[in-house]
């Protein structure tokens, strides 16, 4: 038989631990399952500056002990593994994972989104010692320093515009001889003469894994074949990110790129499933946003429960 929960919440970063705190505070009970990358993002992060309350940061993983502590404290409860199979078309949902199955009265989708990244030999050891695919995040750090971006869409370009707030220079690696952004942002950036560009050019490699942290980029010229160095201290992949939605296809929602669309809060178009942070947001994408909606996610959940009937017993939620 399946474990009956009140609440299910899929994905344990700030958005889900963010829902199974509030939640747990609401004596609903939640079940949190990780997945297989616990902790979300913020634990390829090193120090986080941005979140409010640490005026002089707090590394990413130590956030997200710190909350998934927090959590546990009001009586969540967090388990390892990742979904294999899930079914919203039933009542109660039916959530499996390779060690249990589970049913659950309301359902909190958190399962985030995934950077797409190039490919390159040692990259993801290099995430977080220079190389960062998000500038509002890491941005600060470079200060007057020569970075690169790379990319070519809309994304890019608001990045490289961004980070050159920060940065003496910021040249922008694109493999194609035209961008792909909107115009009204490729004009910005070509009108700004920190914006550098390498045309038809692909990166080969990333220096210096070995030492730990980025010296420079080595591209190939699609076009001539020659290959050559950048130095740079700083390297942001800004070519988008994945939702991580597979599981809910066909079942749920979403937009043409694959993410969950939610309206009045965190609320989708089944009733009793809720969806936050980065799974839902292509706009924001900041840890505070995303916790914030795993605030809401709780509540609208703490709501949808409180008019079905139930053997449990569930306390209004206390701020």
């Amino acid at each position: 038989m399946p474990s009956s929960r009140n609440v299910v919440i899929i994905g344990s970063g700030p958005a889900g631990l963010t829902a199974a705190l509030y939640a747990a505070r609401g004596n609903l009970r939640p079940l949190v399952i990780e997945g297989l990358e616990a902790g979300g993002q913020l634990m390829l992060t090193t120090l986080v500056e941005n979140w409010p309350g640490h005026r002089d940061g707090i590394m990413g993983p130590d956030l997200m002990a710190e909350m998934r502590a927090q959590a546990e404290r009001f009586g969540a409860e967090i388990v390892q593994g990742d979904v294999t199979s899930i079914d919203i078309t039933t009542r109660p949902f039916a959530i499996k994972t390779a060690e249990a199955e589970y049913s659950a009265r309301a359902l909190v989708i958190a399962t985030g989104a995934s950077a797409r990244m190039l490919g390159w030999p040692g990259e993801r050891k290099l995430v977080g010692h220079g190389l960062s695919t998000c500038a509002t995040c890491d941005g600060y750090f470079f200060r007057g320093q020569e970075i690169a971006v790379v990319g070519g869409g809309d994304s890019a370009m608001e990045e490289a515009t961004f980070l050159t707030k920060f940065a003496s220079k910021v040249t922008v690696v694109h493999r194609r001889d035209t961008l792909r952004a909107s115009k009204i942002m490729q004009d910005k950036a070509f009108a700004n003469p920190k914006i550098a560009w390498a045309w038809n050019s692909e990166v080969e490699a990333i220096k210096d894994v070995e030492k730990g942290e980025v010296t420079g980029l080595v591209l190939k010229n699609k076009v001539s074949g020659v290959v050559s160095e950048l130095p740079v201290s700083g390297v942001f992949v800004a070519i988008g990110h994945t939702p991580n939605t597979t599981l809910f296809r066909g079942q749920i929602d979403m937009d043409a790129a694959g993410y969950i669309v939610t309206k009045d809060g965190s609320k989708t178009n089944v009733p009793g499933v809720f969806a936050c942070g980065d799974v839902q947001d292509h706009v924001y994408r900041q840890a505070v946003t995303a916790a914030g909606s795993g605030c809401m996610a709780a509540i609208d959940a703490e709501h949808y429960l409180e008019g079905v009937p139930s053997p449990f017993t569930s306390s209004v939620l206390s701020s």
